[in-house]
């Protein structure tokens, strides 16, 4: 299968003040490779390097060493990312807007208008379940249903990537299960999906291939069946845990 995204013992090191010589290192030599049509997780701990690799695949940081690149275009090049969409962790958007309008704002940027417009609003407003909703303002939106407003406008170009960053933190148990479901929509329709988080069930549930990382280094790589097996784990929780080294604490 065509690789879609790809990093090369990518390196990025961070500055840490005048006084500090020593920079921080984020990423230490990552190789990944995503291939078309897979939903891969991409896990670790608070502070591995998920967002910096992130950040690097959109063009916000530089790498200091290696290389990245989306559909085989290094990603210094802003032609890269035309067939991207992206939902960080934290998304803002005006709360006065209509979920119409702010997709009719998004589709404006993407060049979209007048009847193809209004039949991409369309479809997305039914993927993300928000017909009931669609004409009101987004501020009266409960968390989940500002996440789905998210995930349709990373949507609205129509992209055959989509990078989200913890796309169910802080749902309920229903949030997180229509985030899932959308994201099996997408991979049904040949979508490549790539999204960092930390809540392992959903992974487990919807990711065809699993990395791991920790203090910027890759730990394990493969199927989440794969991986639960090797460790002799019981889930991939907790084969997580194992991979990561965390010891839990033992009670005196």
């Amino acid at each position: 299968m065509e690789t879609i995204l790809k990093t090369d013992k990518l390196r990025v090191e961070y500055s840490t003040g005048e006084f500090q010589k020593t920079p921080k290192v984020a990423l230490q030599g990552l190789t990944l490779e995503v291939r078309a049509g897979e939903v891969f997780g991409f896990l670790g701990p608070n502070g591995a390097g998920k967002t910096t690799t992130m950040n690097v695949l959109l063009g916000f940081v530089p790498p200091t060493s290696g290389s990245a690149s989306l559909f085989g275009i290094d990603v210094r090049q802003p032609i890269a990312r035309q067939r991207i969409g992206y939902l960080p962790e934290l998304t803002y958007y005006y709360k006065f807007l209509t979920a119409e309008e702010l997709l009719r704002f998004y589709a404006k940027i993407f060049g979209l208008k007048g009847s193809e417009a209004d039949k991409r609003i369309e479809q997305l407003i039914s993927l993300v379940e928000l017909g009931h909703a669609a004409k009101r303002p987004i501020k009266g939106y409960s968390k989940g249903m500002q996440q789905r407003v998210g995930l349709a406008q990373a949507l609205i170009n129509n992209p055959d990537l989509l990078i989200l960053d913890e796309p169910t933190s802080g749902l309920d148990p229903i949030g997180r299960m229509k985030v899932r479901e959308i994201i099996q929509r997408l991979k049904n329709e040949g979508k490549t999906v790539f999204f960092s988080s930390h809540e392992m069930g959903e992974v487990e549930t919807v990711c065809d291939r699993v990395a791991i990382i920790y203090q910027g280094e890759l730990k394990e790589e493969g199927r989440v069946a794969d991986l639960v097996a090797k460790h002799r784990a019981a889930n991939l929780e907790q084969a997580f845990l194992n991979i990561i080294g965390y010891k839990p604490a033992v009670a005196p």
